[in-house]
């Protein structure tokens, strides 16, 4: 079964001590950034970057870090309510969530007797919303890695039917962001003709993605693609090697995946691409989607 947890920062959240509520009732932006390292990340930039950010909830995935490992300024920051949800194997993987209102409920995993443990998936119960961050594993084309991967996505998407479903019986709206680790269509890679055998592009990953995104199969809606149906990107992911940040050679791997009557209110939805290279405190940027609630 997935595991219920407590959160971090409770005592110090909205409404607490005098500090005001920056949860927004008509309005809900939600940030997904994978850090590469939150530890890495918040010497470069991120701890600068979380306290500007309007966000109202946050997901970070690629942590690779316990919490007890983390600087407090990111463990548990003022005016949020957190969960981490670290891997057991060390220093890998990682997800968490930041949400400035205290969750209804929190659940780490999605009842996967392989993957519960892996720091792959967190989500939050929020007013009429369920917010989820993931991180879909990378894979590598011939080895265990991608057998791995080819084994998540078969019960990721089982679960992600189950939870359309009942949360529609429950009158409730789901948005899973995260890094998913597959460019879903040409659009979605600079150099798509050079990728088309590698882990991330793979037709039956491409498929798979398809199938979340089918309104017969999945039924999810990919947020920023709706509200960018004809442009190259916008991208999301950039290797360090290369030029590939200033070519803007980059990959659009970090979504937001909304069932269609939360898609159907975002207004808007964007990226936060440094403005440099030097001023990257990850190779991936965060996305950002802004829903009319």
């Amino acid at each position: 079964m997935p595991q219920i947890v407590l959160l971090y920062g409770l005592g110090r959240g909205p409404g607490v001590g005098g500090v005001a509520p920056r949860y927004r009732a008509r309005v809900l932006t939600v940030t997904s950034v994978n850090v590469n390292g939150l530890r890495a990340a918040a010497k470069k930039g991120f701890v600068e970057w979380l306290a500007g950010t309007e966000a109202d909830v946050l997901c970070l995935q690629e942590v690779r870090a316990e919490p007890q490992q983390l600087p407090a300024e990111v463990r548990e920051p003022d005016g949020w309510h957190v969960v981490h949800a670290p891997a057991a194997a060390k220093g890998r993987a990682g997800v968490s969530l930041y949400t400035r209102r205290e969750p209804d409920r929190v659940q780490i995993g999605f009842g996967s007797a392989e993957f519960d443990a892996s720091g792959r998936y967190v989500e939050a119960d929020l007013p009429g919303v369920t917010v989820a961050s993931l991180y879909l594993p990378s894979g590598e084309v011939g080895t265990e890695r991608q057998d791995e991967k080819v084994r998540f996505m078969g019960e990721f998407l089982a679960y992600l039917k189950a939870l359309r479903e009942r949360s529609a019986a429950d009158g409730r709206q789901v948005v899973v962001c995260g890094d998913w680790n597959i460019a879903h269509q040409q659009a979605d890679l600079k150099n798509w003709r050079g990728n088309q055998k590698n882990s991330g592009f793979l037709p039956e990953e491409r498929e798979w993605l398809g199938r979340v995104l089918d309104p017969d199969d999945g039924g999810y809606v990919d947020v920023v693609r709706a509200l960018h149906p004809d442009v190259e990107g916008p991208y999301t992911w950039w290797s360090y090697r290369g030029r590939a940040f200033e070519n803007d050679s980059g990959w659009r791997i970090d979504l937001a995946v909304a069932t269609p009557g939360l898609a159907g209110r975002a207004v808007k939805a964007f990226v936060e691409r440094a403005a440099s290279y030097d001023e990257r405190w990850s190779d991936h940027a965060p996305v950002t989607t802004v829903f009319d609630m």
